[in-house]
């Protein structure tokens, strides 16, 4: 298990999220220095100021793997490695007539990207000896759904996290692979939705609750896990018609 302490160093990969900011708040008020990997350094340089506790900014170019793995890599060395690394890279969208430009998108950031980023972080720890790696993700991948891309990207990277932590143990290596399981924060976001939307302070404080105590896969917030073994359960005639059975005017 890896211990966020005073003489950490944690890097989040895609850290322009709202949800990516708040963690790195949480984490500069544990004295841990940060990494930031986003796409767009220069709109990340007001809020870094913010952060009482030391931080680099850096670029990202999440769309291409070969480019990003090599700005990961001269990062790592420059500050000698990380406890940490937290990847948030998830992108989503749905439109009714499946264009393929939006697929092929979120399929080049939440499956291309992320594969390249995590395989990069994992040999880098395996080189440094120890390590944990954190993966935001969703129950969304949990069954298919309406957007389909964005469901089957996540189950890829719940599949992917798990063989990377089959193969630490394999290698009887010290690095803590966890998988982060969102409820749905993007669709009660988009809805304004308070029940379904916790505050971010809490989400965040939970998800860095459960790296401390080394979890493997955790849901945030803690009541999503029963959402999440109802949601693999539910007969397929119910969980299908439910995402496009109309509702009945009053």
């Amino acid at each position: 298990m890896t211990t966020v302490d005073t003489a950490a160093t944690a890097m989040i990969i895609g850290a322009s999220s709202s949800l990516s900011k708040e963690l790195a708040r949480q984490l500069a008020n544990q004295n841990v220095k940060l990494i930031l990997f986003v796409q767009q350094p220069e709109a990340m340089q007001s809020f870094a100021a913010e952060l009482n506790t030391s931080v680099e900014v850096l670029p990202l170019s999440i769309l291409m793997p070969d480019t990003a793995i090599s700005q990961i890599k001269q990062a790592w060395q420059q500050h000698e490695g990380a406890h940490l690394v937290i990847i948030n890279t998830g992108v989503n969208g749905y439109d009714s007539s499946l264009p393929w430009e939006l697929e092929q998108g979120i399929i080049n950031v939440n499956v291309m990207g992320f594969t390249a980023i995590s395989n990069c972080v994992f040999k880098l720890m395996k080189e440094q000896g120890y390590g944990q790696i954190a993966a935001i993700n969703s129950i969304a991948g949990q069954r298919g759904g309406p957007s389909m891309a964005y469901h089957a990207s996540k189950a890829y990277a719940a599949n992917y996290m798990q063989g990377l932590s089959m193969h630490a143990q394999r290698l009887k290596l010290p690095i803590t692979i966890s998988d982060i399981q969102l409820g749905l924060l993007d669709k009660a976001a988009l809805q304004q939705n308070r029940f379904l939307l916790p505050p971010l302070e809490k989400v965040a404080k939970q998800i860095l609750t459960a790296l401390q105590k080394g979890k493997r896969r955790v849901y945030v917030t803690k009541r999503w896990r029963v959402v999440a073994w109802l949601n693999r359960y539910l007969p397929e005639y119910i969980y299908n018609t439910r995402h496009w059975k109309s509702k009945k005017k009053k």
